[in-house]
């Protein structure tokens, strides 16, 4: 046939005799001139532009001008596009009806087609490079088009073509189109005045693009990029080469900035608290400022939401009409088309959409428009919500620097509740924000489906529907089930983990008592109690599981048995597939709004304490002390005391204009200059209303050292604390004097700051920050100055123990110092600022003597003094009082005298003498504690606590793969490999890890369980295709024993279908559980049993994060993630496999698609698992900021910090949010992506099927199930990725399991040695060399001594030289590689160990104890008799102090012991150690750790109580073992003297005498 453009059938097609204009072939053709003109124009200047511009996507990108009408033109050049496709359909499928080929009834619309897309392409490099000028063209081009088609549509209406045409419409359509493209072009010469004006406007970009550091481009990139996540690709590729880090996502916009919020929220919560403030009993609505601030964008949001649900509708509408369609045409195919006469091929509306092909299309366009509008109301209610969340802190943490010192010292406001309001309550509102457009958009989509089924299948579908909605509440039900559950789990978890940490804290001593299977069976209890309440978790979380699954196949069951048996007509294909799909819509918003109503309660509540904390107390406003900082030094020397506020750059004009609008406050009287702080009839309160000081009349001497002294609880802080403004004023004043002008610091490098008083207050407080953080607090950084006060603190030797020095992180989260050292630091801070006022509360509460008087000598004296700094010190120590220059000394909450120490010893006579008398014995404690040197002890734990992390490097690398370690070429390619690699491994041995009759199990219900689904479809298929087929020729009783026979079996089918969801869902969950008690069970008996060096080299905060986060994951997370991706994965492959047998040519279109999935998913894991890495590890800076601003409010409001710290804490704020908004941009690329693949699938297998289908009913089937293939390709990669994450706690407790245990087992058995051995106590060290692990070096060689049965052994030496190592050797602690050590007898390397350990007794350097009874401390296998206790404990000398406690010996014992002295724990370890009947006695340093007084006491105990025992004492001080049989004096592993002590006095030049010489 040949080709003729206006066909050749026609012969007055060319036919001009009636006008040329009445010609339709000649309109058409002068259609197509517009379109040509545009691409002669374009295309050059595209390609020059493209060549000279070979970088095109390098330009930066703050030429991303958008043109006015930017989002308008997109919206306009997509709905044209649509038009034109429809146009093109319209032509082809009018041209079919033809006799020949009619090319201008589409060529036209193709050329339309192709112009529209290259003007939007033309349009979008134009704005990149904001050329405006070449416009033109496109005015041009829009002009032209309008002018043809505005001719063509006269033409149409002079025919009188009707409006029910189909081509009529898109013409006038089309007019619209071009006629609003032509005013957008206008508008934009209108403003940006490119042409016909003199001056055009210069445009700067906005702010965020000129800023490099803003790599989050979602409000920035044009329209389409912005619905596909386009933008992302480059992030989302790089992730491969290298991981997403902090630099690569760069900063926040500033529109989504935590201050930019703030703001907005405080404004809206300004005017709800005005609205309110005539009454007072209503509370300002967080709710309506929340909707005031962030209304717009929910608003958006929803209105996204509702396209996208109504889009929804269109799956199943253009189902029914394929296959009613396709159902007609095999019916129809031997009735003879009719060929259309040429002059009339105008089609109808309804005819045009009968058309097959077209219906396949339109599915295919709506599935796209859908899916856009879902993700992006997701996305701009998730970046609403991280907007709330940075403004709701914001306004908490803004809140917390103002809150009353009484309300958080009288309980009212834990800490805990100000962390959980950080940490919970935001997050629940930010979910609910989430989610809240849901709430709206589901009943709108329920009621429409509704209404749909009815029209289908009539009132049967209200039987379905009705299934539906009443399951619904068990839903919600179960969701408040599983919420209480996982309460109670946690709870346990706490238990647990406090049990573990216990373990592991006393590791030691459980071993050397051989008491590990006790404790290990205690922790193992809770554990069980944990795995009860994890049991009703699963069940719960599996029938939750099972419901959603259920729900549509009984529902669907309930409807077509009923619409089988009322109604005469048989069950159609369309309508059966239809409403199959429909049930599937309707389930979704029905499982979610369980969910969603959860939520919404549970912000209720949140809104409810965030209301009761934003309305708490606040601190006064102290307006003599008002500077924020030395900001309006100019200001502040014309009027003395005005209230001046720090000039904040970041803030726009008009708030600092608010703040100097305050009334001026009165000019202050000037003082005397010598007097820096005054009070005056102060009485002030903490917020009791009951004066807690009262009648305070002091003055304060500027320059001077004023000390404050008083007994315990006199008010001595609290006078502080008052002049500090932290107390209520019930009356009086505070006057802090003008300062002088003169004072500049001499050094010249920075001036002091005039309002701020450095404090250290008596509760050290410390950032989580370096040693040089802590200590400069924010000020410029001098050398000298730095260096004078750590010498002055002496904090130079426990820097020099720490292991980067100055720079390691202390504080929580950063290494664990002593209550001296952290005490130090804060004096130091306090010293290092330059303020003219510090005050010092108690300084010297937590130091031994020697600092003690070295702080005041060179800190307090020198420094301070130097600096002519006035000092306020608190004080219980009254041998410093001599060096005060003012004395205030006070007693029950009022100053009972003031003045310098003459005046107190002129005037009061009583108190000067009662003060000496108490200097005098503060003397003689000193001369006792000369010995005891603390601070030496804290350095030795300290350095301890350190020098294991030597070795510990080789733990670090533990998260690496296994793989690595083989083959060592550190190259990119294996790195890389790892990081797209999924764990299989791991993934296997978690598998395995539950047993393997589960795992079978699970596998095989799950794919019986996809079988039936398929199988109930397929049934569905044969039913309603076998009615039809039958239609024509059937009998009555054949059609109802058919019915009937139809019925059962999908009865039968839909039954198994429900039972088999039960089972897989409990088969996951229960796999799930074994596997967690499988895994915790053995890491608890691995670690347990290890060897005492793992604990020395592993820091304790690792083993204990196996035991608490990953295990949590393990007990959690993976089962119903697990569940999900093998859920998901099987329904895509049953799906495919079903349109592949019904059309095997589909299988060849899913090659191309399956590449492409395989690689999104591959690109998405990566980044996804470094986003998420990111999001988490910003947040735990952000919370514990939180928590230490709030520990230390008093100190950051003294210094006045407080600008800086918001500083930090919108830093910290936009770091976590910008991570957490990159993560959910990731997702949203993810989806979008997924989505159009699967409305490729549904496309393919639409085109493939409607061509090749077998039956009507198949044709359905294969839509049905493509369109299920939609929802649940992206879930399979979200759920690969998160799988991916949480094997990796799996992955570090394996690298735990596959430690060495120590060796338990001896040659003999237990049953073979004596029931009483050791009885005599005769040891014989036979050439013993031990070393702590085979590859390291030995550090005991070659040792021979002999004891007889009960001798008192002294073994010392300096430290390192092998003492407690030899200790340990007994306990066989240590790896024994040569001789050996004999006891009684036998070898005790033969002996198997519990045996031998809980035959010796220790006591260890650092007293243990546990939580628990003190009888249980004592002795923990409930062997001993009471009386047996009791003896002990008076032999100890504790006897009268526990018949004091409440219940004696079953009184507690807090975590650690903390409830008693240090001295009075190590007498406990002594009564301990007497309990167990042992005729062996080790004490290794028992005495380093505590007084004098309480060493005494054991010295005797041991001389007395086991006299009859042999006694092993390792010696901390010389003098201890003076009275021993027998000293041995080690070094370096030897044995150097071994002697009698007089033996070894009387050798002058022994090192035992040189020991004791410098011990006296």
């Amino acid at each position: 046939m040949r080709l003729a453009f206006c066909g050749n059938d026609n012969a007055s097609a060319y036919n001009i005799s009636a006008g040329v204009l009445r010609n339709v072939c000649f309109v058409d053709a002068l259609n197509l001139v517009p379109h040509v003109f545009l691409l002669f124009i374009t295309f050059p200047i595209l390609f020059i532009g493209w060549g000279s511009q070979s970088s095109k996507v390098q330009i930066h990108h703050n030429t991303w001008l958008h043109f006015p009408g930017h989002n308008l033109r997109w919206i306009l050049t997509f709905t044209l596009l649509f038009v034109h496709v429809c146009e093109i359909a319209e032509g082809i499928v009018s041209d079919t009806q033809m006799k020949s080929r009619h090319l201008h009834l589409f060529l036209p619309a193709i050329m339309g087609f192709v112009a529209a897309t290259v003007s939007i392409v033309y349009y979008h490099n134009i704005e990149t490079s904001n050329f405006p000028k070449l416009l033109l063209a496109l005015f041009l081009y829009w002009i032209m088009a309008f002018v043809t088609k505005t001719i063509k549509l006269v033409r149409y209406c002079q025919d009188g073509v009707p409006f029910s045409q189909l081509r009529f419409c898109i013409t006038g359509i089309m007019v619209i189109l071009y006629g609003l493209l032509m005013a957008v072009e206008i508008n934009v010469i209108r403003v940006r005045r490119y042409v016909f004006f003199m001056n055009p406007q210069k445009v700067k970009p906005p702010e965020d693009l000129q800023d490099l550091g803003v790599r989050f481009l979602q409000p920035f990139v044009n329209l389409l990029s912005k619905a596909t996540y386009w933008w992302m690709n480059t992030l989302i590729i790089s992730a491969h080469k290298k991981p997403v880090d902090l630099k690569a996502i760069g900063k926040l916009p500033i529109a989504m900035r935590a201050l930019t919020n703030y703001v907005c929220l405080k404004e809206a919560y300004e005017e709800q608290k005005k609205k309110v403030a005539d009454q007072p009993n209503r509370s300002p609505s967080i709710w309506l400022a929340m909707y005031s601030a962030f209304g717009r964008p929910i608003l958006l949001s929803s209105t996204f939401r509702y396209l996208a649900d109504l889009l929804g509708f269109a799956g199943p509408l253009c189902i029914s009409g394929i296959v009613q369609g396709f159902q007609n045409t095999t019916n129809n195919t031997n009735i003879t088309e009719k060929v259309k006469d040429p002059s009339n091929s105008y089609l109808s509306s309804e005819e045009f959409l009968r058309n097959v092909y077209v219906l396949a299309v339109l599915l295919f366009l709506a599935l796209i428009l859908q899916r856009t509008f879902l993700q992006a109301s997701y996305y701009v209610t998730t970046e609403t919500g991280i907007n709330l969340r940075g403004a709701l802190l914001a306004m908490i943490y803004n809140k917390i620097l103002r809150l009353s010192t009484s309300n958080l010292s009288m309980g009212e406001m834990t800490l805990g509740q100000i962390n959980n309001l950080v940490a919970i309550e935001t997050n629940q509102l930010m979910w609910f924000l989430f989610l809240c457009p849901n709430l709206w958009a589901m009943p709108v989509q329920i009621i429409m489906g509704v209404i749909l089924l009815y029209n289908l299948l009539g009132v049967s579908a209200l039987v379905g529907a009705a299934v539906i909605v009443l399951l619904a509440p068990i839903q919600y039900f179960i969701a408040t089930k599983l919420a209480e559950a996982q309460k109670s789990t946690l709870d346990y978890s706490t238990e647990r983990l406090k049990k573990t940490n216990e373990i592991l804290k006393g590791i030691k001593l459980l071993k050397l008592y051989a008491w590990e299977h006790i404790f290990c069976t205690s922790v193992e209890e809770t554990r069980m109690k944990e795995l009860t309440s994890l049991k009703t978790f699963a069940l719960h979380t599996s029938l939750s599981i099972f419901m959603n699954a259920a729900i549509p196949i009984a529902a669907v069951l309930a409807t077509f048995v009923t619409y089988a048996y009322t109604n005469d007509k048989p069950l159609q294909p369309a309508q059966a597939f239809a409403s199959l799909s429909l049930f599937h819509i309707l389930v979704t918003p029905l499982f979610l709004l369980s969910t969603v109503v959860r939520f919404a309660v549970k912000a209720i509540v949140s809104v409810q304490k965030l209301n009761e904390f934003l309305l708490s107390d606040e601190i006064g406003d102290d307006s003599w002390r008002g500077g924020d900082s030395s900001v309006a030094y100019e200001s502040c020397k014309k009027h003395t005391g005005l209230h001046t506020k720090a000039i904040n750059r970041r803030q726009p004009l008009r708030y600092q204009l608010e703040s100097y609008e305050q009334p001026r406050k009165p000019t202050r009287p000037v003082e005397i200059d010598d007097i820096a702080i005054k009070v005056t009839n102060g009485y002030f309160s903490w917020g009791s209303g009951l004066a807690t000081l009262s009648n305070i009349n002091i003055r304060i001497p500027t320059g001077q050292m004023t000390m404050i002294v008083g007994q315990v609880g006199c008010g001595k802080s609290s006078l502080l604390l008052a002049i500090l403004g932290e107390m209520q004023t019930l009356e009086g004043k505070v006057h802090w004097s003008k300062l002088p002008d003169r004072q500049m610091n001499t050094e010249g490098y920075f001036s002091r700051n005039r309002y701020s008083v450095a404090y250290a207050a008596q509760k050290p407080w410390l950032l989580n920050a370096t040693v040089e953080e802590n200590i400069i607090f924010g000020s410029p950084f001098n050398k000298q100055r730095y260096k004078a006060v750590t010498d002055a603190c002496s904090l130079q030797p426990d820097i020099d123990l720490l292991p980067f020095g100055d720079q390691t992180e202390i504080g929580e989260r950063g290494i664990n110092l002593s209550g001296g050292q952290r005490q130090r630091i804060c004096v130091a801070r306090a010293l290092y600022q330059n303020t003219n006022i510090v005050f010092l509360d108690d300084p010297f509460s937590a130091l031994d003597i020697h600092l003690s008087d070295h702080l005041m000598q060179e800190g307090i004296l020198k420094f301070l003094q130097e600096d002519k700094r006035t000092l306020v010190l608190v004080t219980h120590k009254l041998q410093y009082l001599p060096h005060a220059d003012w004395i205030i000394a006070m007693k029950d909450g009022m100053v009972l005298r003031e003045g310098t120490l003459k005046d107190i010893q002129n005037k009061d006579v009583e108190l000067y003498e009662h003060w000496k008398t108490l200097m005098n014995r503060q003397d003689q404690e000193l001369e006792k504690d000369m010995e005891a040197d603390q601070t030496t002890l804290e350095r030795k734990t300290l350095r301890r606590a350190m020098y294991p992390r030597e070795s510990k490097s080789q733990l670090e690398d533990e998260d690496e793969e296994e793989e690595e370690e083989e083959d060592e070429d550190d190259n990119m390619s294996t790195v890389l490999r790892l990081r797209t690699k999924m764990p299989w491994k791991t993934c296997w041995r978690y598998l395995t890890s539950g047993g393997f009759f589960l795992l079978f199990l699970m596998i095989f219900s799950k794919l019986l369980k996809h079988s039936v689904i398929v199988a109930i479809d397929y049934w569905l298929a044969t039913w309603t295709s076998m009615d039809n087929a039958n239609d024509v020729r059937s009998v009555d009783d054949v059609k109802s024993t058919n019915k009937t026979y139809h019925v059962a079996v999908f009865s039968i089918l839909s039954g198994a279908g429900i039972v088999l969801c039960l089972i897989t869902s409990l088969t996951v969950e229960w796999m799930g559980l074994t596997a967690a008690k499988n895994l915790h069970h053995n890491l608890l008996n691995k670690i347990i049993l290890g060897p005492i060096r793992f604990f020395d080299m592993t820091p304790l905060g690792l083993i204990l994060n196996r035991f608490s986060a990953d295990t949590n994951i393990i007990d959690q997370h993976i089962p119903p993630t697990l569940e999900s991706l093998t859920r998901s994965t099987l329904l895509c492959l049953s799906a495919i496999g079903m349109i592949s047998y019904a059309t095997p040519w589909f299988l060849v279109a899913l090659v191309p698609l399956g590449i492409a999935f395989y690689f999104i998913q591959k690109y998405f894991r990566v980044a996804s698992k470094d986003l998420q890495e990111l999001d988490d590890s910003t947040q735990l800076p952000l919370l514990c900021h939180f928590s230490e601003t709030a520990e230390g409010l008093t100190t950051i409001r003294a210094f006045r910090h407080e600008a800086r710290f918001k500083q930090r804490m919108l830093e910290l704020t936009d770091t976590n949010n910008i991570a957490y908004l990159f993560l959910s941009a990731a997702n949203r690329w993810l989806e979008v992506r997924t989505d159009y693949l699967g409305a490729c699938i549904v496309l393919t297998a639409a085109v493939t099927s409607i061509t090749e289908g077998p039956n009507s009913g198949f044709v359905g089937l294969g839509l049905l199930y493509a369109l299920t293939i939609t929802n649940y390709l992206n879930w399979v990669v979200r759920n690969l990725a998160d799988l991916e994450v949480q094997m990796g706690a799996v992955k570090k407790v394996h690298s735990f399991l596959n430690m060495e245990s120590e060796n338990y087992d001896g040659y003999l058995d237990p049953s073979q040695v004596p029931k009483d051995w050791p009885q005599e106590g005769e040891i014989k060290i036979e050439n013993l060399c031990v070393r702590y692990e085979n590859n390291l070096k030995p550090v005991l060689k070659h040792v021979k001594a002999y004891i007889k049965p009960g001798q008192k052994v002294g073994i010392c030496g300096r430290t390192g030289s092998g003492k407690s190592s030899l200790s340990l050797a007994f306990f066989r602690m240590v790896d024994i590689f040569d001789g050996r050590i004999v006891i009684d007898g036998i070898d005790i390397s033969k002996l198997p160990l519990h045996t031998l350990r809980s035959r010796l007794s220790i006591i260890l350097q650092d007293p243990i104890l546990f939580s628990g009874s003190i009888r249980f401390n004592l002795d923990p296998e409930c062997k001993c008799t009471d009386d047996r206790l009791w003896e002990a404990l008076e032999i100890a000398q504790l006897k009268n102090m526990v018949k004091s406690l409440p219940g004696g010996l079953d009184a507690m014992v807090t975590e650690g012991g903390e409830n008693f002295s240090v001295g009075q724990r190590q007498l406990f370890c002594l009564a301990r150690a007497f309990v167990r009947k042992s005729s062996i006695l080790i004490m290794d340093e028992a005495t380093a750790s505590i007084d004098m007084a309480t060493e005494n006491i054991l010295q005797k105990v041991v001389m007395t109580a086991f006299a009859d025992r042999t006694v092993v004492t390792i010696a901390h001080r010389v003098h201890t073992i003076l009275t021993a049989d027998l000293v041995i004096v080690m070094k370096r592993g030897n044995i150097l003297e071994y002697d009698t002590p007089e033996n070894l006095l009387s050798q002058e030049d022994g090192i035992f005498a040189s020991f004791v010489r410098a011990d006296m």
